[in-house]
């Protein structure tokens, strides 16, 4: 017989994926559950723990009376902060147990207390410690006419106050495809990217697919990415130098996130001496294809060090 949870729901980006059927919860998944909630969440768990051990010893200690000395009163109350104390191995030594049940409930809290702080020591600092890739990814994908051919791209740009070495990018397409036999299958296509790999990722870059007559996307019209239901799936690794370890990061687009003739707008500015002005606020904004291409047509093509260029080779 298999044992299975009767569903697990995992989110990919936009999209939600329900597991019927699977292996049975291991304990190891606690622990990975712990990992993955947000510091909000975190710190409300653990302060569910926290109070609801304190609850139960405290229910503990009003049930045996004269177990606890120094009690001006014997109120659940003072139950309730000698279990604080307890559980902290703190010990201020007004309250102390004075029988042989408060000594054993006493004894079973301060081991709970010292295994739950080595614990949650250990999660915060993992949770501390993980590298996180911090890139910021343009809302919207635009396909438009560079150099002359039709080019899709995605702009990305590094949020950390240090480069990243060695990133690798990659983008790729998924969509129904019509099947000989009938109906419609799911495929997956890796984009070649006019660059996938650069030694060093310091601000913002374009990310470039060609859509010549090799790319999925020849001939494609936002009618067609429609009925094919296509997501974009765009990804980002790297190494981190500070902390030596490598980070990765992803963003999803549907159909709906792809502008047909428009460009993103400039975002570089150049002031001399090699020093130049990247302007974050304005990594998602787009612009008219043919606006830009009016405008890019009074740069001097002699300057091979635009703010345009400086870009795309960053």
């Amino acid at each position: 017989m298999r044992s299975g949870r009767s569903e697990v729901s995992i989110r990919a980006g936009q999209v939600e994926f329900v597991k019927v059927n699977t292996d049975a919860w291991k304990w190891r998944d606690f622990y990975r559950w712990l990992l993955s909630l947000r510091w909000p969440q975190f710190a409300a768990f653990v302060a569910a723990i926290y109070i609801g051990l304190n609850l139960l010893f405290a229910v503990l200690y009003s049930l045996g009376r004269n177990s606890i000395a120094g009690l001006t009163s014997h109120s659940f109350l003072d139950c309730f902060f000698f279990s604080v104390q307890t559980l902290a191995t703190v010990g201020y030594g007004h309250m102390y147990p004075q029988t042989i049940y408060g000594h054993v409930i006493t004894t079973i809290e301060i081991m709970i207390g010292v295994f739950l702080l080595a614990v949650m020591t250990g999660l915060i600092f993992v949770r501390f410690s993980r590298p996180i890739a911090r890139v910021v990814f343009s809302r919207s994908i635009v396909i438009t006419p560079l150099n002359g051919r039709p080019t899709l791209m995605v702009r990305i740009g590094n949020e950390n106050h240090h480069s990243l070495v060695e990133a690798e990018f990659r983008i790729m397409l998924s969509r129904d495809e019509p099947l000989l036999e009938g109906g419609d299958f799911r495929y997956f296509h890796n984009l070649k990217l006019q660059f996938d790999r650069l030694t060093v990722f310091p601000a913002a870059l374009t990310l470039r697919h060609t859509v010549d007559e090799k790319s999925p996307l020849f001939g494609a019209t936002p009618e067609s990415l429609e009925a094919s239901r296509v997501l974009f799936f765009v990804s980002v690794v790297g190494v981190d130098p500070v902390i030596a370890a490598a980070v990765q990061t992803q963003k999803d687009y549907t159909w709906r996130d792809v502008r047909f003739d428009e460009r993103f707008v400039e975002i570089y500015t150049e002031h001399g001496g090699g020093r130049l002005t990247v302007d974050y606020g304005r990594i998602h904004e787009t612009e008219p294809a043919s606006y830009l291409g009016l405008r890019e047509a009074a740069i001097p093509q002699t300057d091979h060090r635009s703010p345009a260029n400086l870009e795309a080779g960053n």
